[in-house]
């Protein structure tokens, strides 16, 4: 999840990114299909402003601001009121926060949902949460975190060293909540790691943020990972598990990969999963097609892709939203790590993402149709 660089891509990306035969994968889906199912995830509204700045000035942890990676979830029995989870850097590493709002733009009550783990552990360097355990991974249903064994789960990326953004390599925990808000890791090692038996070539040097469903009995994580080739290329992995403590990864991995040329021709990561209908979408973001090699303006854009049966994807090639959009310079340079909600009350969607431009490293909004103060 790192910044992309602006650096060239590396003539021999395709070594990395891999070809499945014919005979190993279904047919892609056809253009006219990507078309028709990512219409309703285009043609967005832009919220004036950010929802939540770069420098919230959280009391007790006011050195922590580019805030970032929203991930929104409500809580049984709280019915109109809806929690945001987000990460702030202070320098040294990730501390994950929580906010909560009435009515999904005014957002108040932040403080610490977890922070820094003990010297030494896997999550010293910090924790990002975000990867819930949902009681629906349905598109439009609430997010609504469930419970399992008496408490809420979440998937969470996180880091062993302190002292600098992201530092190699990362790794996945499983942390619990008694009360949704306050989360504590569960187990003394990584769920996935670089160190891994499994770990394929196309994900040795980092691992980031995971994604959390649960489908058919059994659990999902998709997240993305690097290998340096040597600029540094992110693609889509899935593994599956029984339990949320033992995961196993899928042997065709990664499922979402870089293409050249594309909107996604270094980066597709952070990927959320959703089911609509009879079939899965994945809302990831990409880096690649735009670059401007020899100057300091690239751009991170929402994309999307689609599968039928959560192994085999297809990318659309278009994104849903590219950076630069923004009437305000919000996302001038990137739009990226959405969470994506609907509001029944309005039937609208609300896609909160981390814009980066002239407001700095902040999380902005934007809705499937226009908000006015009575619609909300």
């Amino acid at each position: 999840m790192k910044k992309p660089p602006t650096l060239l891509l590396h003539a021999s990306l395709l070594l990395i990114a891999g070809v499945l035969t014919a005979a190993e994968s279904p047919p892609p889906i056809d253009e006219a299909t990507l078309d028709e199912w990512s219409k309703p995830y285009r043609g967005w509204h832009y919220h004036p402003g950010p929802v939540i700045p770069s420098d919230l000035k959280i009391p007790g942890h006011e050195g922590f601001r580019s805030f970032d990676v929203p991930n929104v979830y409500q809580l049984p029995g709280r019915p109109g009121v809806w929690f945001m989870s987000l990460i702030g850097f202070n320098g040294q590493g990730y501390n994950s926060f929580v906010v909560e709002s009435t009515d999904l733009v005014e957002w108040t009550k932040p403080r610490l949902a977890m922070g820094f783990g003990k010297e030494g552990e896997f999550d010293f360097g910090g924790c990002v949460l975000g990867a819930y355990l949902y009681e629906s991974c349905d598109i439009k249903a609430p997010r609504m975190l469930k419970q399992r064994d008496g408490k809420f789960w979440t998937l969470y990326g996180c880091y062993a060293k302190q002292g600098g953004y992201e530092i190699d390599p990362g790794y996945e925990g499983v942390a619990a909540s008694a009360d949704g808000l306050i989360w504590t890791r569960v187990g003394d090692k990584p769920i996935l790691s670089v160190h891994d038996a499994d770990c394929g070539d196309w994900e040795k040097d980092c691992i980031y943020q995971p994604w959390l469903l649960e489908h058919g009995g059994r659990f999902y994580n998709f997240y993305n990972a690097k290998r340096m080739m040597p600029e540094g290329v992110e693609q889509m992995g899935m593994a599956t598990s029984d339990d949320l403590l033992k995961w196993k990864r899928y042997p065709g991995n990664p499922v979402v990969r870089v293409r050249p040329g594309g909107y996604d021709e270094r980066f597709c990561s952070d990927g959320k999963v959703f089911r609509a209908g009879d079939h899965w979408v994945m809302f990831y973001f990409g880096v690649g097609h735009g670059f401007n090699f020899g100057g300091d303006h690239f751009g991170a854009h929402i994309m999307v892709a689609f599968s039928r049966d959560l192994e085999h994807w297809t990318a659309h090639p278009q994104p849903l939203y590219k950076a630069g959009g923004h009437p305000g310079g919000l996302d001038r340079q990137y739009a990226h790590k959405i969470s994506l909600v609907h509001n029944p009350a309005n039937d609208t969607f609300y896609m909160f993402y981390c814009a980066t431009g002239d407001k700095g490293r902040c999380i902005g909004l934007l809705t499937s149709k226009p908000l006015t103060a009575a619609a909300r």
